[in-house]
């Protein structure tokens, strides 16, 4: 992929800094897609403000990863599927695509669905017809990072995001929750096996392993490699600043949506589905913010199912050295998705499985990037600081036991 440099990077000032601003914003959709929207509006409906700790926890962890990921792509001018291409042998790179590629077919799955329920709710489509809108809209949009470059790819994902966070603040405004339960929700508690498998739906909604792959060619392919060792550190102080705005914002789309399922949806029947919390969203408050609520959720299914194919075709190019067109590779992606549409699935209960097989991948992603960025042969000046460190180790550890913990509900069949 091209890498794409501007003159305007070179002088400094305000606007050159907002200019630089962008790529963490594209990677933050990955966080408010419609797999996020299935976890925290059934976590909201069933436990109420329980489980609001999980989203400001996870969140927490997706700004440290984004950053520790685009920062390796600064620092090395690789994206980390490139890297760990160059690192393990031709079996293992191509195992381990295996899994990265599950991973991100798990995410186009969850974003093709959620977009053809938004279809539906808006329109009455069959959810077939829905998806498959889905997928040629999604590809319009690919199509502008083919042809028109990266920054105006980012502009248009931007937009959608932008659309996305009020779909999901709107409701809030209409009906704010209770400020005390809500806080009282920061308080780290589960209460069953049924909260235990939500918490690790809602962290794989959160810390997306294909979110981590991207990150570090986005930043890469948009800023190039810096001429100066003090242009390298403007760049990443920069990034700083794009990932914690970027994350920011996605934590607060996410958090909303709980506490909205909390506030207007405790204790209503059939809001265990997307199409069940959108009904009872429009009884209780209203049709328009019912009808803002399914213009978030196609905003969200629309910008995330590129941002996840983009992903794809990363993860494939720098494992298996292959570059596959993002147009051809969206038609294949979206090929999995129509089937299940198709069959016929309840489509909130494969959002939330598909956001658990996610959990699953996220220490694929997660242990490869910090060593790397903890390894001074990599970073040089930049090597992850002792806190970031045992920030990141931290982060794959609790990850990882959720994880163990879930599978041994499940083989016990206690879940």
């Amino acid at each position: 992929m091209a890498v794409t440099t501007d003159p305007i990077q070179r002088r400094p000032g305000w606007r050159t800094r907002l200019f630089l601003l962008g790529p963490a914003f594209v990677a933050a959709v990955a966080y408010v897609d419609p797999g996020n929207v299935a976890a925290n509006l059934t976590a909201g409906a069933r436990y109420g403000y329980l489980l609001v700790w999980v989203l400001v926890l996870a969140n927490v962890m997706a700004v440290v990863v984004q950053y520790q990921s685009a920062k390796l792509g600064l620092v090395t001018g690789r994206s980390l599927p490139e890297l760990l291409g160059e690192r393990l042998r031709t079996r293992n790179r191509r195992l381990y695509w295996v899994q990265a590629e599950a991973v991100a077919a798990a995410t186009d799955l969850a974003e093709v669905i959620g977009g053809a329920v938004a279809l539906h709710l808006l329109f009455g489509l069959p959810l077939l017809a829905g998806g498959v809108i889905v997928g040629i809209a999604s590809m319009l949009l690919l199509a502008v990072q083919s042809t028109h470059g990266q920054r105006h790819f980012e502009r248009a994902v931007i937009t959608l995001l932008a659309v996305i966070a009020v779909g999901f603040i709107t409701g809030l405004v209409v009906a704010p929750p209770d400020a005390g339960a809500a806080l009282g929700g920061l308080l780290p508690r589960l209460e069953n096996t049924d909260t235990v498998l939500l918490a690790v739906s809602m962290i794989g909604a959160t810390v997306m392993p294909h979110a981590i792959y991207l990150h570090s060619a986005l930043t890469r392919d948009r800023h190039g490699r810096a001429s100066s060792p003090a242009e390298l550190t403007r760049l990443i102080r920069i990034t700083r600043v794009d990932v914690i705005g970027a994350l920011v914002l996605a934590g607060a789309v996410n958090i909303s949506m709980l506490l909205l399922a909390a506030t207007s949806l405790r204790g209503t029947e059939g809001t265990d589905t997307i199409e069940g919390a959108h009904a009872a969203i429009t009884t209780a408050l209203g049709p328009v913010v019912g009808v803002i609520f399914a213009i978030g959720l196609l905003a969200s299914g629309l910008a995330s199912t590129s941002v996840g194919c983009y992903a794809g075709a990363t993860i494939m190019g720098g494992l298996l050295h292959l570059r596959v067109p993002l147009l051809t590779r969206r038609l294949i992606t979206l090929i999995p998705a129509l089937l299940i549409l198709g069959a016929g699935l309840e489509p909130t209960r494969a959002l939330v499985i598909s956001q658990v097989l996610l959990s699953f991948g996220i220490p694929f992603a997660l242990i490869p990037l910090i060593r790397l960025t903890s390894d001074a042969a990599v970073m040089g000046e930049h090597v992850d600081t002792p806190r970031l460190k045992i920030a990141g180790w931290t982060i794959a550890g609790i990850i990882t036991a959720l994880n163990v913990v879930l599978i041994t509900l499940t083989l016990t069949g206690t879940t």
